[in-house]
């Protein structure tokens, strides 16, 4: 056959494959083609059938000819799925501690919280709520302008100086988010010939940062130092900035910081790591993964948050003087948005203050990290590549991980429900953080109602929550 047919035929299999494929997709959207072109918009199919098939990341294609409208579709499978749903934005009707109460299903519940991030149990230590109460008396509420205007105050100055002196760093900047922070001081770096080389589970708040500098991005496989070495080969020549984290927000694994930043000096690339999780609360003195892994010296600019181990909330950048000097003119959330509030630099203050002076509350949030991963692993838990106080508890199943999560929270155990895409399909999970707070007596409770339920979840259990589903599909069709 001449080379031209097979061609052809080859272009006829990818238009069918094509088409086949739009088809799925159109399907899926819920617009049913019809034989002459034109659209209907229809109840999702997939939804209709089984609405924990979908995710977020199928409402991602607009529907609408106004960008303010969300997806129809959306809106749809929010309702049909209304019992996944429920298990996010719980409300918090107490203060963050180890045993709290939350709101479940309109009703007082009182829970061993494993959704918190108050690692060192700061956020609600007699210490910091004085210190937070004397600025209130003295600073008012709000800083109430830009940090470049009016909203710097002695409190924020010195917050600036005692976090560089702190990690051994010329200075120290303040962001009112720890998101925004990450997002600015990446966008105010880099340029558009400049590159990024990110950790393919690199946080969003990074990768956003990388996107609005508009530089060239990049990704290497997690942790991976060969995969770091090609993507920085590929990239020659140009302005290199290699990101990293110290500890992965979602795997729970330190950043395999000796070993890529081998592979970056080798290619004259800098560095900049993001010690959200691992800051106050890694470390012989809590100055996160590089003092743990003996690299402080070589990376010269370290990122963390205060919403984390300090127990608050925003974000800082220490490094040399002269950087940070210019990152203040050019990170938009730094000259563009309200200084951190001063009851909240106050309490900061103190926060930094009790984490130097007490190491032990670090060890006995490894202890009990330790004693939990262990007994996780004896009934049969897969908390994936996790060596730190933030635990994966893998389910691989979206219809699973909801029903299971109901059945924990009814038992008086909080752990947070994490979906594709935040991971992948197959790692979809709970996510368990364990804190310095946490007694023995909880950690064994929670490990029971853990093992219990696992145990106790069936098929029977499973056909409950799908007609539960077309019970609430039904509702909704009965109401509209």
């Amino acid at each position: 056959m001449p080379r031209h047919g097979t061609r052809c035929m080859r272009m006829q299999r990818r238009t069918r494959k094509e088409s086949s494929e739009a088809q799925k997709l159109s399907i899926l959207l819920g617009n049913t083609v019809r034989e002459d072109g034109s659209e209907r918009k229809t109840v999702y199919h997939l939804m209709n059938n089984d609405p924990a098939k979908l995710s977020l990341s199928n409402f991602l294609a607009h529907e609408t000819s106004d960008p303010l409208e969300p997806p129809s579709g959306f809106t749809h499978w929010m309702r049909q799925a209304r019992f996944a749903v429920e298990l996010y934005e719980p409300e918090l009707l107490a203060s963050a501690d180890a045993r709290t109460t939350i709101d479940y299903n309109g009703r007082p519940r009182s829970v061993i919280n494993l959704c918190s991030y108050n690692y060192l149990g700061l956020a609600n230590h007699p210490e910091v709520i004085a210190a937070a109460q004397k600025a209130l008396k003295t600073h008012g509420l709000g800083a109430c302008g830009s940090p470049m205007l009016s909203g710097m105050t002695d409190l924020h100055r010195e917050l600036e100086r005692q976090v560089a002196k702190f990690l051994g760093r010329e200075d120290a900047m303040l962001f009112n988010s720890g998101f925004g922070g990450a997002l600015g001081t990446i966008s105010g770096l880099l340029r558009k010939n400049d590159v990024a080389i990110l950790d393919n589970r690199s946080h969003l708040s990074l990768r956003d940062g990388a996107a609005l500098s508009r530089c060239r991005a990049d990704k290497f496989e997690h942790n991976d130092p060969a995969s770091l070495d090609k993507a920085l080969a590929r990239k020659q020549g140009r302005r290199q900035l290699v990101v990293m984290e110290g500890i992965y927000s979602m795997d729970g694994d330190f950043g395999n910081l000796p070993a890529l930043l081998d592979i970056a000096e080798s290619h004259g690339a800098s560095v900049f790591v993001d010690e959200a999780h691992s800051m106050l609360a890694c470390g012989e003195h809590g100055r996160g993964a590089a003092e743990k892994f003996g690299v402080e010296s070589r990376i010269s600019l370290v990122y963390g948050t205060f919403s984390k181990a300090f127990g608050a909330l925003g974000g800082f950048v220490a490094g040399p003087k002269e950087t940070l000097r210019y990152l203040r003119f050019y990170a938009h959330p730094y000259v563009y948005s309200c200084a951190l509030p001063p009851v909240v630099v106050a309490a900061i203050l103190k926060a930094l203050e009790i984490g130097m002076r007490e190491p032990e509350l670090r060890k006995k949030l490894w202890e009990n990290a330790d004693y939990f991963h262990a007994q996780l692993r004896n009934i049969g838990i897969d908390t994936g590549t996790s060596t730190t106080y933030i635990m994966p508890l893998v389910i691989g199943d979206r219809e699973r991980m909801y029903r299971l999560g109901h059945e924990l929270r009814r038992r008086g155990l909080w752990v947070a429900p994490v979906d594709y895409p935040a991971v992948p399909q197959n790692k979809i999970c709970f996510r368990a953080c364990v804190t310095a707070k946490h007694t023995r007596a909880d950690l064994d409770e929670a490990l029971n109602i853990l093992d219990d339920t696992l145990k106790a979840d069936s098929k029977i259990k499973a056909t409950t929550f799908r007609l539960r589903l077309k019970m609430s599909e039904l509702a909704v069709r009965m109401s509209s």
